[in-house]
């Protein structure tokens, strides 16, 4: 079983940027897609993106195109996601998690281990 941590998490100004770190440990996760989502207030949890187990391809969804960037060193069991020209509607709690089915494409019921989740807030 393998645990996930999120950090990186904070209170930004719009058109900000943030880094949020996912940190596994257990096990390694340098065979496993990786996926990040997310979770606003009254609102069912959202795919991000996800990156494969090498960082050779990556995925996301069309409401960060562009903005956020997914990036991984296995060696440090960790994966990234940095977030650019942050907008109040990316306010939400982020969540990684480690893919269980083939792809990059999925849904919640595509991912297995997930972290606890951390905190981004997005003031206009």
């Amino acid at each position: 079983q393998v645990q996930l941590v999120e950090s990186g998490g904070g209170l930004v100004q719009a058109g900000g940027s943030l880094r949020l770190s996912c940190v596994a440990s257990g096990r390694t996760i340098s065979l496993y897609t990786m996926g990040w989502f997310r979770q606003a207030p009254g609102k069912e949890r959202e795919f991000v993106g996800s990156i494969s187990w090498s960082g050779g391809s990556t995925y996301y969804s069309d409401s960060v195109k562009g903005r956020f960037t997914i990036s991984r060193v296995n060696t440090k069991n960790t994966v990234y996601l940095q977030m650019n020209s942050l907008k109040p509607e990316d306010t939400a709690v982020y969540y990684c998690a480690t893919k269980t089915t083939a792809g990059l494409r999925g849904g919640i019921a595509d991912f297995g281990s997930w972290g606890q989740g951390t905190q981004v807030t997005v003031s206009s």
